[in-house]
């Protein structure tokens, strides 16, 4: 069964967000004033929720990721050049780094919180080298 996955995520301003995801040169699926649907794969998009309509759907209270970590969201991408782009432009449109690139055990990784808080990682498989 093949299913498409739909990551819904709270945000302050979406606004803010939509130009946030759109310097990583993301495309939309759609909007309303109080949702944007980002287009991460075929089969995968990121809702990015307004809190008062995100917490229509939920019965705890959100969380706060500056205190917690709910979800790592990690991407993966086809090389160190992709994810170094990606991290890269992230960084230049706001978001904080997370710790150092990451090279072993066959995977090099970057990690970065976006502008609400949430915790993005971008990886690649590494292919040995003969």
């Amino acid at each position: 069964m093949a299913a498409t996955l739909f990551v819904n995520l709270p945000v302050e301003d979406l606004d803010r967000s939509k130009a946030f995801f759109t310097a990583l040169s993301f495309d939309f699926f759609g909007a309303t004033e109080d949702m944007a649907s980002v287009i991460i794969s075929e089969r995968t998009q990121v809702m990015l929720l307004k809190k008062p309509l995100f917490s229509s759907f939920i019965a705890n209270d959100i969380a706060d990721p500056a205190k917690s970590t709910q979800v790592m969201l990690a991407l993966g991408l086809e090389d160190r050049a992709q994810v170094d782009g990606l991290v890269d432009k992230a960084l230049a449109a706001g978001a904080t780094p997370i710790g150092e690139a990451r090279d072993e055990g066959g995977r090099y990784q970057r990690a970065f919180r976006d502008l609400d808080g949430h915790h993005w990682e971008a990886l690649c498989l590494v292919r040995p080298t003969d």
